[in-house]
């Protein structure tokens, strides 16, 4: 398995191919599509795009953990988490990409 990753550049180039929209338009509508999903999490909603996934907010409550090394116990203060739930369409699609 290689270990490549998509960026926002890479984003925006594809976008910039398959619009046709200038690189810097390109540019500004990948950060504005970033910065509206970010937003809108932050203010608690969720984020559902179609055929691809949901995006959310989990709130974790305090608890005690422990260190695995040294055993010793630790408090884990609450906190919200950003969950990721892909849709069928991409489950079904990524598994049919592991069958190749």
């Amino acid at each position: 398995m290689t270990s490549t990753t998509l960026t926002r550049m890479d984003l925006s180039e594809a976008v910039f191919r398959e619009i046709g929209l200038s690189r810097n338009e390109s540019a500004d509508l990948v950060e504005s599509v970033l910065t509206h999903m970010s937003d809108a999490l932050v203010s608690g909603e969720t984020v559902k795009i179609s055929s691809f996934g949901t995006f959310g907010l989990r709130d974790k409550t305090a608890r005690v953990g422990r260190n695995p090394k040294t055993g010793k116990e630790a408090d884990i203060s609450p906190r919200r988490v950003l969950t990721f739930r892909p849709s069928h369409l991409m489950k079904d699609r990524i598994a049919k990409g592991n069958k190749s």
